[in-house]
């Protein structure tokens, strides 16, 4: 589980967990996470902060109508050398989840790996949700890689962080039916149903251990 031990306070309504949720496009992982919590204050979890790497995304807007503050950190693009303009950029990212006491990172359609030295200093507090039954079918395009495989089962899987691809030890998983008829985007929309409804629950308990 990283290099530390997992010794997440439990969370309690009075005095929540404090998340943050990363995000690069419509947020809708994000969305449903914050409406559980806003919905359930006893759950012991809540999200003060949503950060994504990309100007564009949807979920920036959505996360401020739900009244979470939400920031951009893009990568700088003055920068040419690849390794410099990552480590600026988490470093920025760390000043912000330090500015908001974040005490548990959740990635939620995050497109972006962090680097091993940002795993390191957040592991074990750094959470995923993948949209597939890991070990099998990990990486980006893991809907066009199931439907390529001729499977029938699929699924989601939330997971520790650690510095591999989507490699972390498994929290929770859900499996969900895969289709004949079945394309990415209608396999994608079955799966995030249960994403939606996994993640938090896993979340519950792990404030409540």
């Amino acid at each position: 589980m990283g290099s530390r031990e997992w010794v997440l306070r439990q969370g309690s309504a009075k005095e929540p967990i404090r998340c943050a949720i990363f995000i690069s496009g419509s947020g809708s992982g994000m969305v449903a996470m914050i409406r559980y919590q806003q919905a359930n204050p006893s759950c012991g979890h809540e999200t003060s902060l949503v950060i994504s790497d990309r100007p564009e995304a949807k979920g920036l807007d959505r996360a401020t109508a739900l009244g979470v503050e939400s920031v951009c950190v893009p990568l700088p693009s003055e920068i040419s050398d690849s390794n410099q303009k990552r480590a600026i950029h988490e470093k920025r990212i760390l000043e912000l989840l330090a500015e908001s006491n974040i005490e548990l990172v959740l990635l939620s359609g995050y497109m972006r790996l962090m680097s091993p030295s940002f795993v390191e200093q957040w592991a074990p507090y750094l959470i995923n949700i993948h949209p597939s039954l890991l070990p099998a079918f990990p990486g980006a395009h893991a809907h066009r890689d199931v439907l390529m495989s001729g499977v029938h089962v699929s699924g989601c899987t939330v997971h520790h962080v650690d510095a591999g691809m989507d490699t972390g030890e498994i929290l929770g998983q859900c499996r969900v039916p895969v289709f004949s008829d079945d394309d990415e985007s209608s396999l994608a929309e079955r799966v995030k149903i249960e994403e939606h409804r996994l993640y938090p629950t896993v979340i519950d308990y792990l404030v409540k251990q």
